[in-house]
This record gives C-alpha cells, sequence and structure tokens, in this order.
C-alpha cells in the first residue's frame, strides 16, 4: 500500500541486533567473556583432535588454563594477562606447542590495550615480544626465523592497537554521551528558568492590573455613595467610570491568562497591543477620577523603545500611583516626571503624602509591588530606587539607558 513504512533491511536487522548484543555483553561482562573463552576452546578443540599433543593430558590441560583467565579479561586486564603470559612461559618450557596459547595471549594484550593503561599496556606489549622471540628461536623453521618473527611481531602489533583503538572509541562515544546527558540537563534548566521567568512576569502583571484597578474602582464607588444623596448625576458618572474600569481589568486579565493557554485562540483583544507610554494619559485620567491630584511632566523626546520596555515603564507609574492611593493619606497630590535625554530616560514618582505622626502601623512597606517594579526595571537594564523622603512622601525613580530600551536582553 501507498504511504506505508518500508521493511528494514537485513542491514538494519544487522544493526538491531549488534547493538542488542553490545548491550548485553556490557551488562554481563564476565558472562560474556566466559562464553567468548568457551568459543576459543571449542573453535580450537578440532585441531587438537586431529594432531593430539604427545601429553595430552597436560596439552590439555594447558589449553584450558590459559582460556579461564581470560574470563576477567576486562574486569582486571592486567592480571588476566600475566596470568596467560606466565601460563605460556610454562607451555614454552614445557615444549608444548599450542596454537590456542598464541591466540591467548593477542586476546590477552588486546584487553589490556583497550581497558588498562599505556604504561602497563608497554610492560606487556614487551612481554609478548619477548615472548615471540623465545617462541620463534624454539619452534620456527631454521631458514624462516626472520619471517616467523615479523609475522608475530605484526600479529602482536595488530592486537594492541585495535585494543587502543577500541579505547579511544569507546572514550569518544562516552563523551558524546556526557555532552548528550549535559545538554538535555542544560534544556531543562533553561526551560525551568523560562518558565519561572514566565511565572513572575504573570504574577507582576496579574498584581499590577488587579491592585490599580480594584483600587480605582474602590475610590469611584465609595466616591458614588457618598455622592449620591446630593449629586446623583456625579454619582452615576462614577459608577460609570467604575464599570469601564473593571470591563478593561477584565479584559487585560484574560490577555494575560491567554499566555497559560497554548491551544486559545488568538482574539481581538489578545491581539491588542500591551499599554504603552501613549496611554499613561488615560492611566492618569482614572487615577484623577479616583481622587488623586497627579501632575505630569515630560521633558525631551522618549527614544524609540520595545513594547515590554514600555509596559514597564507603563506598570512602574501604574504600580507607583496605586502605592499612592493605597498608602498616603486623603488630600496627597503626586506628580510623575518623564526626562529624555540623549545617555538615559528618567521616570520620577513624587508624592506628598506622609505617614501620620507617631503611628508606626501606617508606615509604608515593601512589598510584592515594589519587588516586581524592581524586576521590571532590572530586566531591561534599569536602576530603580525606592524610599521616604525627609520632608514627608514617598519617591520612586527609575533609570534606563536608551540602549538598554531598544530590544530586551
Amino acid at each position: 500500500m501507498s504511504g506505508s513504512r518500508p521493511e528494514p533491511g537485513p542491514g538494519a536487522f544487522v544493526a538491531r541486533c549488534g547493538h542488542r548484543l553490545r548491550a548485553l555483553t556490557d551488562r554481563y561482562p564476565t558472562a560474556a567473556d566466559g562464553m567468548f573463552a568457551l568459543a576459543v576452546l571449542l573453535s580450537g578443540a578440532p585441531h587438537m583432535l586431529r594432531e593430539p599433543p604427545k601429553q595430552p593430558f597436560v596439552g590439555w590441560g594447558l589449553q584450558i588454563a590459559l582460556l579461564v583467565p581470560l574470563i576477567w579479561r576486562r574486569r582486571a586486564p592486567f592480571t588476566a594477562f600475566s596470568v596467560v603470559a606466565a601460563l605460556a612461559l610454562v607451555q614454552w618450557l614445557g615444549g608444548v606447542l599450542l596454537s590456542t596459547g598464541d591466540v591467548a595471549v593477542l586476546i590477552a594484550l588486546y584487553s589490556v590495550a583497550a581497558h588498562s593503561t599505556l604504561r602497563r599496556l608497554l610492560v606487556s606489549a614487551g612481554v609478548v615480544e619477548l615472548g615471540v622471540a623465545m617462541a620463534t628461536v624454539q619452534w620456527a623453521p631454521r631458514g624462516h626465523l626472520l619471517k616467523v618473527f615479523v609475522l608475530l611481531s605484526g600479529m602482536t602489533t595488530a592486537a594492541a592497537v585495535i585494543g587502543l583503538n577500541m579505547r579511544t572509541r569507546r572514550a569518544y562515544l562516552a563523551s558524546l554521551e556526557d555532552r548528550a546527558a549535559r545538554l538535555e540537563k542544560e534544556r531543562d534548566q533553561r526551560a525551568q528558568i523560562v518558565a519561572a521567568e514566565e511565572r513572575a512576569r504573570i504574577a507582576r502583571d496579574v498584581h499590577d492590573i488587579v491592585t490599580h484597578s480594584l483600587s480605582v474602582m474602590v475610590a469611584l464607588t465609595d466616591g458614588a455613595a457618598y455622592t449620591l444623596p446630593t449629586a446623583p448625576e456625579q454619582a452615576a458618572d462614577a459608577v460609570s467610570k467604575a464599570s469601564q474600569i473593571g470591563r478593561q481589568a477584565i479584559a487585560e486579565m484574560q490577555r494575560v491568562l491567554d499566555v497559560l493557554r497554548r491551544d486559545a485562540p488568538l482574539s481581538t483583544d489578545s491581539r491588542r497591543p500591551q499599554p504603552g507610554l501613549s496611554q499613561l494619559d488615560a492611566l492618569l485620567t482614572e487615577v484623577r477620577a479616583a481622587g488623586l491630584p497627579v501632575e505630569f511632566v515630560t521633558t525631551g523626546r522618549p527614544p524609540a523603545m520595545a513594547s515590554g520596555a514600555e509596559l514597564a515603564i507603563y506598570r512602574l507609574v501604574q504600580e507607583s500611583l496605586t502605592n499612592v492611593r493605597k498608602h498616603a493619606p486623603p488630600g496627597t497630590r503626586a506628580r510623575v516626571r518623564l526626562a529624555c535625554t540623549a545617555t538615559d530616560v528618567e521616570v520620577e514618582i513624587i508624592d506628598d503624602g506622609r505617614p501620620p505622626a507617631g503611628d508606626p502601623s501606617k508606615e509604608r512597606r515593601t512589598g510584592h509591588g515594589i519587588a516586581g517594579m524592581r524586576e521590571r526595571v532590572a530586566v531591561y537594564g534599569g536602576l530603580m530606587r525606592a524610599g521616604p523622603l525627609p520632608d514627608g512622601g514617598w519617591r520612586v525613580h527609575a533609570r534606563f539607558e536608551p540602549s538598554h530600551l531598544e530590544s530586551t536582553r
């Protein structure tokens, strides 16, 4: 059928089987090496049966003894090699020629190269080369000593080189696996950091929206309740403004919460831009309607800013004025100053309110609002200070460099 997956070829099957076999040998190294030694013994058995040694008991005993240490060739490679080399010396002293002995020595040398240190490999290679010279002198036909010595030396070198290549390959694969693990861990950490930053941003937005909107609505409704008996039209206007502010707060909250739902469709409200410097006049109008006189002073021309930077300044002014309404006594006046030069952008919010004398419980406290403002300012490389003035009142001051306002870090 069209669109169906093609059947895996023989190459993929062989690769899959090889991967499973490597996984099993890595999980059970002693058992795997024991099976390997048994396979080498069985492969040499036909030759031993066709041409039995002069002393069969000694020959078979040496053959088995030479292969038994290979069971621990990966866990203790140098020890296994030492035992095999000692048994090979016994074989040479007894004059028993066993092809399995040569194979066991080469396998043990390979294991040292693949699993032990370079110093031990050099010692082992020197021992094997000495054994090659001794075996050549004792068993090689006269006139072919050089050829046999070169052949056996080449086999020794090949075993050592293959072992070194395998060790290098394993080290390379281990480094790749370690790097992949570290990259995965760093990716998870970055995801956690991004999620934490997003949660903090949403928390700041919710805090600013809720505290500002509710405080203005409370002020308007209190004023409406106060003026209702004497000026019902003014009270109705205050209630209408409170309703309008409530609907705006709901729309802003919906836009913030839509960020948390990936499957939420993009509505017209969610596509509406975030508040910025152009909305400061509307914000101050709301604050004045809530009963807080605010003076707005601007000097210079604001530079081109990222939308997030404008939102940070907007929220800074919004939260500061909300704190004035919450903490300052009645009759407090506020001033918002936005000064822009070629070297910096300053935002300052000052009020002339003073906590009642002798009432420390009414002193202003720095809560989540101040911390949220500092975080917003810090995102764009700015510095913010907030604290009481010597003659009474409160001052919030933030300074930015224009280059940091162009885009987020």
